[in-house]
């Protein structure tokens, strides 16, 4: 379980999050939904320990995260699928999925055969550069090397940026797999119409703070969602 309490922070000397407080519960898909500029990803980059809170906490199955590195976070269970893929190119995909299973609590071959069963087709290029790759592919890739780590809570920063909407249903079927086999899911993303037909709860930010949150049946009949999101 993630559980986020009054999270206020900075990016350079503004203050980009104001009192933020949301939760992940075991097994649960739950999304952070906003335009650019909304305060998502300085959330997210707190959250995963890429950025230091002015102050809140960050909880991860009840032990406090809120001033852990990345790295010490991911090895108490939480995966981290960057805006941006940010794949190391000159590898091949397996290196590069073998690489990110060093980061995290071992079972190498079992997490291996998971990405390969989700992504097929990174298996089929198992030995190809993934710098070649398109950027659906390394988008999956960016996916399969989060999921070497062992994961309980999986965070997804934007994984539709950039793709062609063909390549971002192939993706969100994956991420929706994932959440059948019972991975806890937090997805941050601005595309709110695909968000809401997938995941079980949403919050939606608005210059830094929470203006909506619930259930997305109910969010999608709200009339200022409807405007300002799903117009």
């Amino acid at each position: 379980m993630l559980t986020v309490s009054e999270l206020s922070a900075s990016y350079g000397a503004i203050r980009a999050v104001d009192k933020v407080s949301l939760q992940v519960p075991a097994g649960a898909f739950v999304a952070i939904l906003g335009s650019n500029g909304a305060g998502k990803s300085t959330t997210l980059r707190s959250i995963v320990g890429l950025h230091r809170p002015i102050r809140g906490t960050v909880t991860l199955n009840g032990g406090d995260v809120s001033r852990l590195a990345l790295h010490q976070i991911v090895r108490l269970g939480m995966g981290f699928v960057p805006e941006g893929r940010m794949v190391v190119a000159p590898l091949t995909v397996e290196e590069n999925l073998r690489l990110s299973s060093h980061a995290g609590r071992g079972r190498h071959a079992e997490h291996l055969e998971r990405v390969f069963q989700l992504f097929p087709r990174l298996k089929e290029r198992r030995r190809q550069i993934s710098g070649l790759m398109s950027g659906g592919e390394q988008q999956m890739l960016a996916i399969g090397r989060a999921l070497m780590t062992g994961p309980e809570m999986l965070v997804l920063d934007e994984p539709s940026m950039g793709l062609a909407p063909s390549i971002v249903d192939l993706v969100f079927e994956a991420i929706v797999d994932l959440h059948k086999q019972g991975q806890s899911l937090l997805l941050v993303e601005q595309n709110a119409s695909i968000a809401l037909e997938v995941v079980e709860y949403a919050y939606f930010m608005k210059r830094g703070s929470i203006v909506l949150e619930g259930k997305p049946a109910d969010l999608r009949n709200s009339p200022e969602v409807m405007e300002a999101y799903l117009g």
